[in-house]
């Protein structure tokens, strides 16, 4: 069994880390998302709202997992007998980043890999960051983030 993982802080989640996800899901037998724990970083939005919005947003896809994990994600591979990394990439500008990510990951464990998956010319400008800036600034969200995301967003930045 082909297991991936595919990592990210996800904070929140966008329609383009769903598309990666989906793609990811229908090429290996098991997908576990990771959401990254980075306790120097400050969050937009806690942990524990982002793994439920991520489990709401890919409750459809029955080989999806969602975890957390707060060390080297190469470690938490080898944990769980993955062989495989998944990366999102958007644009040109991601690559060297990701590039620099996965040889140094390959460094510490050749034998897992790094997949890139390019997200659909439709998501290519979608960002955590943007979606973050709009929802602060009382913009609609609701084509950039699945649809739990929106309301949850909605409900604690747009109202009051």
């Amino acid at each position: 069994m082909k297991t991936a993982i595919y990592p990210g802080s996800f904070d929140p989640i966008t329609k383009g880390h769903l598309d990666v996800l989906k793609r990811a899901a229908d090429i290996f037998d098991k997908v576990i998302i990771v959401v990254s724990v980075n306790m120097n970083k400050k969050s937009f939005l806690p942990l524990e709202d982002r793994v439920m919005l991520i489990k709401q947003a890919c409750k459809d896809l029955e080989n999806v997992e969602v975890d957390t994990f707060g060390g080297l994600t190469i470690e938490y591979a080898k944990q769980k007998n993955a062989n495989v990394l998944i990366r999102g990439l958007r644009a040109v500008s991601d690559f060297e980043y990701e590039m620099q990510l996965s040889q140094a990951n390959s460094a510490l464990a050749s034998d897992i890999h790094t997949v890139f998956l390019i997200t659909k010319p439709k998501y290519n400008f979608i960002s955590s960051g943007t979606v973050r800036e709009i929802a602060l600034m009382h913009g609609d969200i609701s084509k950039f983030v699945p649809e739990p995301v929106a309301k949850y967003l909605e409900n604690k930045y747009m109202k009051g």
